[in-house]
């Protein structure tokens, strides 16, 4: 029967975790075996078409514009709209396919060995390594617009974008994914107790939390004062929207009230809340959460609305870079 690890798509590490998956599986579910061989297998054969297109810096798009930094970054916003799908590198739109292949792949392996929790705690990574690989695509657009980064500082995040694409990893996202890992980690620990709607409860849960986590205690420090760092974090505790948040609190001080419980939520809002409830059993709801939000704000800059302008995700992931830049 053929392996399940494969040598052209997938890390060492990666490699490592699926043959010691392989062998805890012929002994402990013999049954599932054959499912998981045929994933990797696919896995693999789109792997190793994804990786068979040449580099994006060989793409004819990339080579006429190359020799102009500033064009390039240019460039690369132009197709950053999901209404420009077809002016992208057919790499690019390959490689999504690949890592949305590879979150799967990896999630049967973290379903099949509920009862091996290191193996299953090692298959969570790899898919979670997968989704922040994704927002990290959205995170480098959303750096190539902000007029506060430097045109030297944008010309080497759209290289790292494109190394992004040439290689489906991302360096940057994977020095801080233990940060964020911990980050979405602690906010399942502590839902939401809502109350005065102030936040103060949850920030404190998550800080007490994540209190080994210096880059997240540095950061806190220096965003504290930030309105729109404020209100992304918000909706990040809450699960709720800028406007939500708002409408909840202006009901509570029209009427006098001094907390809300979870219960009574629904009651305080017009309409079913705007973003998804987040699953921890299923790491597919971190993604959308943060995809609802990043649109809301992108909603937000195109009517000049008040709120938060980017998700708390980018908003950390751009201050590590502002500090890397320095």
């Amino acid at each position: 029967m053929a392996s399940l690890a494969s040598h052209s798509v997938l890390t060492d590490e990666e490699e490592l975790l699926v043959s010691n998956t392989e062998k805890w599986l012929r002994e402990n579910n013999k049954q599932e075996i054959s499912l998981v061989i045929e994933r990797f297998q696919r896995l693999k054969n789109l792997g190793n078409a994804v990786f068979d297109y040449p580099s994006i810096k060989e793409t004819k798009f990339v080579r006429d514009i190359l020799v102009n930094e500033n064009q390039l970054t240019e460039s690369l916003l132009a197709f950053s709209a999901p209404s420009h799908m077809l002016r992208i590198p057919a790499k690019v739109a390959a490689l999504r396919s690949f890592l949305i292949a590879k979150f799967h792949a990896f999630t049967l392996l973290s379903n099949l060995t509920a009862e091996n929790e290191e193996l299953q705690t090692s298959s969570k990574d790899v898919a979670f390594s997968v989704i922040f690989t994704l927002m990290a695509e959205d995170v480098y657009f959303s750096c190539l617009e902000d007029p506060t980064f430097s045109n030297n500082t944008k010309s080497r995040l759209a290289h790292d974008l494109i190394a992004l694409w040439d290689s489906g990893t991302d360096v940057r996202s994977i020095r801080h994914l233990m940060a964020l890992s911990s980050l979405w980690t602690a906010r399942d620990a502590a839902p939401p107790s809502f109350g005065t709607m102030d936040g103060n409860t949850e920030l404190l849960r998550i800080s007490i939390d994540m209190s080994s986590e210096t880059e997240w205690e540095e950061f806190l420090k220096e965003e504290s004062t930030n309105d729109k760092t404020r209100w992304a974090l918000e909706e990040f505790l809450f699960g709720l929207s800028y406007e939500e948040i708002q409408q909840i609190r202006g009901r509570l001080k029209k009427y006098g009230v001094t907390c809300v419980s979870h219960d009574e939520l629904r009651s305080y809002l017009d309409a079913r809340p705007v973003y998804s409830i987040v699953n921890d059993h299923d790491p597919r709801a971190i993604y959308d959460f943060f995809i609802e939000r990043r649109d809301a704000c992108t909603l937000r800059k195109r009517v000049h609305a008040p709120g938060p302008f980017n998700t708390l995700e980018e908003i950390y992931l751009k201050y590590r870079i502002v500090l890397e830049s320095t």
